[in-house]
């Protein structure tokens, strides 16, 4: 009985969503991206939110024999996480390498959590360098979200704020995506608590 009682309770427990903020370059647009899209997400009363940016960790220039606490903080707060959102640019039809030296630090802390995507570009709006990232979460035995919230940076779509400029359908794209996140946020969690995964 108490295991029934307690599965439930987890079950209502808010889903843990880390958001990955994927450059570092100076003057990059996924800040505010990032920012707004925190801000929507905010909204939803299941989520409960952790801004990962990766500009503010100091990552080793080379892979280090024993991990760095920077590389200790970042592995445990994707640890804790229930789901991931990974902004990612484009920079020539590909994601940042930032992005995959820390996607590179963890490896089954990843496991069996779906990962969804916010991406930015020209006139791909990031789509390749996220059907790229799609391959390495793929490997990592991740659910990647087929619904992707995506902008053309160069097209007016943003503001001089870095934002949406029409809202509208963009809280559209948001929450489409936060809905499938979710569903298979709960679903892998539940899944996790009940049987260790088979990798």
């Amino acid at each position: 009985m108490d295991r029934i009682v307690n599965s439930r309770a987890s079950a209502d427990a808010p889903l843990r969503t880390a958001v990955i903020v994927g450059s570092t370059r100076e003057g990059r647009g996924g800040a505010a991206i990032a920012q707004w899209f925190a801000e929507c997400s905010r909204q939803e009363a299941a989520l409960e939110l952790d801004v990962i940016d990766l500009a503010e960790f100091s990552f080793p220039q080379r892979y280090p024999r024993r991990a760095t606490p920077a590389m200790l903080d970042f592995s445990k707060r994707v640890d804790r996480a229930d789901a991931f959102v990974v902004v990612t640019p484009e920079y020539n039809h590909g994601y940042p390498a930032s992005l995959k030296q820390a996607i590179d630090y963890c490896c089954d802390e990843w496991f069996a959590k779906p990962v969804g995507f916010v991406a930015y570009g020209t006139a791909a709006q990031g789509l390749r360098a996220v059907e790229q990232l799609r391959q390495v979460f793929n490997a990592l035995h991740t659910v990647t979200i087929a619904d992707v919230v995506s902008f053309n940076r160069f097209d007016g779509s943003l503001g001089d704020d870095g934002r949406p400029r029409d809202t509208e359908a963009a809280g559209i794209a948001v929450r489409r995506m936060l809905a499938q996140l979710t569903w298979w946020a709960r679903a892998l969690r539940a899944a996790r608590a009940e049987l260790p995964f088979a990798a």
